[in-house]
């Protein structure tokens, strides 16, 4: 049976195919969320930072784990109504990446001061410098915040993660195993 198997071409290039996908998957899965710790989400490539929603301050635009994407822009081009990205510097918010809409914008003498809020808060942040922000929010993707909350549960890392590598590994013995038989054959 594993000889008709193993001898079947077509099958041969669909696990073949399979196996690669499924291996890129893992691999380009496991790279966002290493990069996103590791960095504590500070890293940004090409302008853009990637970021995981922990908190219902945005609910309904933003739900926990939803992950956006967002562009460092010139802080002149930011708007009343923009979701930012900042650091926060103060009270609760000190060393925490928060992610509120622009409600209000002046110009001081040190430079430009945002105010945001949460949507769902009732109350204003700290004031935000010009320097806290990292970056106006372009997009929200969909996959990526699926496939966050999927590997943040246990059963989603089990099948998301832990499957597909068990999986692989099995796909590769069977092919060691055909192929020392085919020596020895």
């Amino acid at each position: 049976m594993i000889n008709k198997i193993k001898n079947n071409k077509p099958l041969k290039i669909i696990t073949s195919i399979v196996k690669f996908i499924i291996s890129i998957i893992i691999i380009l899965v496991v790279a966002v969320i290493i990069v996103q710790r590791v960095t504590n989400n500070k890293l940004n490539l090409g302008g853009y930072g990637l970021y995981t929603v922990v908190t219902t301050s945005m609910v309904p635009k933003y739900n926990v784990g939803d992950m956006i994407l967002a562009k460092k822009v010139d802080t002149n081009t930011i708007k009343v109504g923009d979701d930012v990205v900042y650091l926060g510097e103060v009270d609760t918010y000190k060393d925490k990446i928060i992610t509120h809409q622009v409600i209000q914008i002046e110009n001081t003498n040190e430079g430009k001061i945002f105010h945001t809020k949460g949507i769902a808060n009732p109350l204003e942040d700290p004031v935000v410098k010009e320097s806290q922000i990292y970056g106006v929010v372009v997009f929200k993707s969909a996959i990526l915040s699926f496939l966050s909350g999927l590997i943040n549960s246990p059963y989603g890392f089990y099948f998301l993660i832990f499957v597909p590598i068990v999986l692989i590994v099995f796909l590769e013995v069977i092919d060691v195993i055909g192929a020392r038989k085919k020596k020895q054959g």
